[in-house]
């Protein structure tokens, strides 16, 4: 199972406060140990949310909001996709995550992703032909 793990914004996060070398070096050690042990497909850091632009839809209209996003505690920091046997493998992995926000209570939000199955009958054998057509094609523009 794919799993989305989210790395919540803090106060300091939103400000734009970079990681110190040591929290780096961390995290490199980490993102190594996800990758070696095939967990970690994909994984990176956001700018804060004033830099940052929702799109809000409501009734057919579309509206642009520019950041900064006032509820931090529902920002996203940053992320990682891993690849686990069950969301109990994704929890032990984040328990030895080092702490993302020192100095700063944290959060990591473990959200499982999507498969085909779980759509059924509504995703019929051509939706989920186009589907795998657009994955290919993703796939074969990165290694581009």
């Amino acid at each position: 199972m794919r799993v989305m793990v989210i790395v919540k914004a803090t106060k300091n996060s939103e400000k734009g406060v970079m990681p110190s070398e040591k929290l780096l070096t961390e995290m490199g050690n980490f993102n190594e140990e996800l990758v070696k042990a095939g967990v970690m497909l994909a994984g990176d850091g956001l700018h804060p949310s004033s830099k940052g632009k929702r799109v809000r839809f409501a009734a057919g209209d579309r509206q642009v909001i520019d950041g900064p996003f006032a509820e931090t505690k529902e920002l996203v920091a940053g992320y990682w996709i891993w690849q686990v046997k069950s969301i109990e493998e994704a929890v032990q992995w984040a328990r030895r995550c080092p702490d993302p926000m020192p100095g700063e209570e944290a959060e990591l939000e473990i959200r499982p992703v999507f498969e085909a199955e779980d759509f059924g009958a509504e995703l019929t054998p051509e939706l989920k032909a186009q589907e795998d057509r657009l994955r290919a094609e993703v796939e074969r523009r990165r290694g581009s």
